[in-house]
């Protein structure tokens, strides 16, 4: 935990940037009947019955103090998916960093061996040794704000009915550009000291002879 926090007290680096990763799911579903819209005096209406359309994934990297994210909608969520997204920062959008400052949860994915699943063993040591690792504790996953920015993403994009992976990535593309260009940062406040005195029962008491 300690590490996590001291990750985001540090000053802005472009250099360095910190960028935190997580990914969620959003459930396909289609209109078997054309929806009602909203009328004067009635609100739109949606049939009970529709369509469904399977699961669809989405990873979303997101540097708080620059106020940038970048999501890619998958069909599948494995190690080799990560993989593949992770090279997409490291090249495509943070090519010109030095070394990429990267915060995500423990998941078994989430690790330098799904970039050797994923590339060959040159490749995938080049990419491994492009991003700084830090890993939020068991059941502390909401240290990572990428987990934050998803919930925004839910609840301002994905609470409704979207029928296919296409107009899935549509939709949050159209959102990942209107954030961005607002450049909605996250200021953290919460540090290694706070944590020491509001979280104090996480740590070992140590009893003195």
């Amino acid at each position: 935990m300690e590490d996590v926090l001291d990750t985001y007290a540090k000053p802005y680096d472009p250099k360095r940037p910190v960028v935190c990763v997580d990914e969620g799911g959003k459930q396909l579903i289609g209109d078997l009947r054309e929806p009602l819209p909203v009328r004067p005096g009635s609100p739109a209406k949606e049939d009970c019955v529709y369509e469904r359309g399977g699961m669809a994934n989405l990873f979303l990297a997101f540097e708080p103090l620059a106020g940038t994210r970048r999501v890619e909608v998958t069909d599948r969520n494995t190690g080799v998916d990560f993989a593949r997204f992770l090279r997409a920062l490291s090249d495509e959008h943070y090519a010109a960093a030095e070394k990429i400052v990267l915060v995500c949860d423990n998941l078994n994915t989430h690790a330098p061996a799904s970039l050797y699943a994923a590339f060959e063993p040159a490749e995938a040591r080049r990419l491994a040794e492009r991003f700084e690792w830090h890993y939020t504790p068991k059941h502390g996953s909401w240290l990572n704000v990428a987990e934050m920015e998803l919930s925004v993403l839910a609840r301002q994009c994905l609470d409704r009915r979207i029928p296919d992976a296409a107009a899935l990535k549509r939709e949050v593309a159209a959102w990942e550009m209107t954030r961005n260009a607002a450049v909605v940062k996250v200021d953290w406040q919460f540090t290694t000291a706070d944590a020491r005195v509001k979280l104090k029962k996480l740590y070992p008491t140590i009893e003195l002879q």
